[in-house]
């Protein structure tokens, strides 16, 4: 709003300021362009107001040139014709671009001309809807439509906080994603047609005449109307309250992750990952240098049980759920591991119960980081005979994705998917249930069923109710030893 008052009132031929516009939106979207490939942050990619001044400004420069109180209804029949096709095309483009993978929010076209150019067709198919010669006019401009339009900005206001306050008192959201996302929408729906018929519209009534006339009352000492003057001081009291917030809030930190319990012990465990990882491969390397013969499995466990006896070891972890035999036999089995921040939180436990397990697990990890560090260690010559993945925490996958790990997987390895609990999130039933079909599917695809196991047990997690605390950890990490144990290849 800023930016076009000032170009109203100083520059104010439409031509002008049609083609600024136009610049500063192609500016800012060559700026989302560049520091996405410089790797700049993508929450300051996507949250600023210069990187994404292209979806206003194209906006605006429509309003410009299109100004809908001045197109005529009447129109030949031609140019009705070609409007239509213009819409029809315009909106088949914006179909076909949200369902398109390249949109994918993970991938570069979206930041690189992506964005850019959904917002060009929605600017065009504003432009048809919004001419009175369109058939896309009277499609678009019925009375629903016309009621969330007229309450829009207030549902785009209250939906964030809504949602950010209702989740943060839900912690079995994955349990009932639809119900609760109904709840939210049916939340936001009520308090936006509430603010808009008690302070949206009547405050589109308001003229200055009735302001003095309002605050004439409000300070009138001999005047006798307390429901106005009660309602000054509340709005006072808003206006009050809500400026020294806005001053306040910048300076307002959030919990510092990085100082977090949960924090600390993944950096501890990540140095010592990385310097265990870099001696097992070099260990692997020799190994497969020297094509040692590998030892019968019968013969491995009956070693393992003799052990079990005379020399136990982890006997701390005993208590967690496992047998003094499966402990013996992990000292044994070899596992490579790619798992997320949930992994990367246990990965000195599942280290200790599996010393030839090579682990690599990361915070916010996705499962498309799987392909290449798969291919990665398969072309080191370290790719273990069991698999083990922990990923979906941070976000749904598809089943190309599972297949795509599945083949460069192979059909004679072992792969065991840690399902996820994450109980705060919409996408763990999805997760879990894409991954029952993966078992279905493949015969080497065992689950580990984490989120059975540990949903009875809140005490085992932190705060967010995802990562397993020091506690939890002992039973994710036995959990997971035990089950590759029974059906691993030694």
């Amino acid at each position: 709003p800023l930016v076009i008052f000032l170009l109203v009132k100083l520059v104010k031929k439409k031509k002008r300021i049609f083609y600024f516009l136009i610049a500063v939106s192609l500016l800012s979207a060559i700026e989302m362009a560049i520091l996405y490939l410089t790797k700049a942050d993508i929450n300051r990619i996507y949250y600023g107001t210069d990187t994404r001044f292209f979806s206003l400004g194209l906006g605006a420069a429509l309003a410009v040139i299109w100004p809908v109180e001045e197109l005529n209804p009447k129109v030949p029949k031609q140019d009705r014709i070609l409007l239509d096709v213009i819409g029809l095309v315009s909106f088949i483009l914006l179909l076909v671009m949200y369902f398109a993978k390249a949109m994918n929010p993970q991938q570069a076209f979206a930041y690189c001309g992506g964005m850019l150019l959904f917002s060009l067709i929605v600017c065009i198919f504003t432009g048809v809807i919004a001419h009175p010669g369109s058939h896309w006019n009277q499609i678009m401009a019925n009375k629903l439509f016309d009621w969330i339009g007229s309450r829009s900005y207030g549902i785009y206001l209250y939906q964030f906080p809504i949602m950010i306050f209702f989740e943060s008192k839900i912690n079995n959201l994955g349990d009932h994603p639809i119900l609760y996302r109904v709840i939210e929408l049916v939340l936001i729906l009520v308090i936006s047609e509430v603010t808009y018929r008690l302070i949206e519209r009547p405050m589109s009534k308001i003229t200055w005449k009735k302001t003095k006339q309002y605050f004439g009352h409000v300070f009138d000492m001999q005047a006798k109307n307390y429901v106005k003057k009660i309602q000054a001081v509340l709005a006072a009291f808003v206006l009050i309250f809500g400026s020294v917030a806005i001053a306040i809030s910048p300076h307002v930190k959030a919990e510092d992750f990085n100082k977090s319990q949960l924090a600390q012990r993944i950096n501890r465990n990540a140095k010592k990952q990385k310097s265990d990882n870099a001696k097992l491969i070099e260990k692997l390397k020799k190994q497969k240098k020297q094509k040692k013969q590998k030892e019968n499995d019968s013969k491995i466990i009956k070693e393992a049980a003799e052990k079990a006896k005379s020399n136990p070891v982890n006997q701390s972890y005993v208590k967690y759920g496992i047998s003094q035999l499966d402990l013996e036999l992990a000292q044994k089995v070899q596992v490579t591991a790619i798992g997320d921040s949930v992994m990367a939180g246990s990965s000195n436990d599942l280290k200790q119960l599996m010393p030839k397990a090579l682990i690599d697990a990361a915070v916010s990890r996705q499962l498309n980081v799987a392909f290449g560090l798969l291919d990665n260690y398969k072309r080191q010559g370290v790719l273990a005979d069991n698999v083990l993945i922990g990923l979906g925490t941070n976000g749904p996958f598809s089943m190309d994705d599972l297949n795509r790990i599945m083949q460069e997987v192979g059909s004679k390895r072992k792969v065991f998917w840690i399902n996820v609990h994450v109980p705060t999130r919409d996408w763990q039933r999805p997760v879990n249930d894409l991954l029952k079909q993966g078992a279905k599917r493949y015969h080497n695809f065992i689950i580990i069923d984490w989120y059975s196991y540990s949903k009875d047990y809140p005490k085992w997690f932190y705060d967010d109710h995802t990562h397993p605390n020091i506690t939890g950890s002992k039973y994710y990490s036995t959990f997971i030893t035990k089950t590759i144990i029974k059906h691993s290849k030694f």
